[in-house]
C-alpha cells in the first residue's frame, strides 16, 4: 500500500484558471477502483497499490494533453511503508493526536 502525492501542471495554457484541466485530472483518479483519490487545494492525495497508483499518475499527466495542452508538468511524491499498512487517515490521525498531547 502507498500513499502518494500527484501535483498537474498544465502550462501554456490560454487561459490563466487551470481548474478545466484539473478537473480532468482528478475525474482519471477517481474512476480508478484500485485507488483513492482525495483532491486538495495544491494536489491529488492517491492510496492504493503501487502499481496502481503509477499507472493513474500517467492517466493523469496525459489528461490535460487531451484537453490541447501543448506542455504539462508532473511531480509524484511517494510515501510507502513495508513495515506495515498505514491509509491516509492514518497519518493525519497521528499528526492530530500529537497536536493534543
Amino acid at each position: 500500500m502507498a500513499i502518494a502525492e500527484i501535483k498537474v501542471w498544465p502550462v501554456g495554457t490560454d487561459d490563466a484558471s487551470v481548474s478545466s484541466y484539473i478537473r480532468q485530472c482528478f475525474r482519471v483518479a477517481e474512476n480508478n477502483e484500485d485507488v483513492e483519490a482525495v483532491l486538495t487545494p495544491t494536489s491529488t492525495i492517491l492510496e492504493g497499490p503501487l502499481p496502481s497508483i503509477m499507472s493513474v499518475a500517467r492517466a493523469m499527466h496525459d489528461a490535460p494533453f487531451d484537453l490541447g495542452c501543448e506542455r504539462v508538468v508532473t511531480t509524484i511524491t511517494i510515501d510507502e511503508r513495508q513495515d506495515r499498512e498505514e491509509h491516509m487517515e492514518d497519518m493525519v490521525d497521528s499528526v492530530i493526536n500529537n497536536l493534543e498531547a
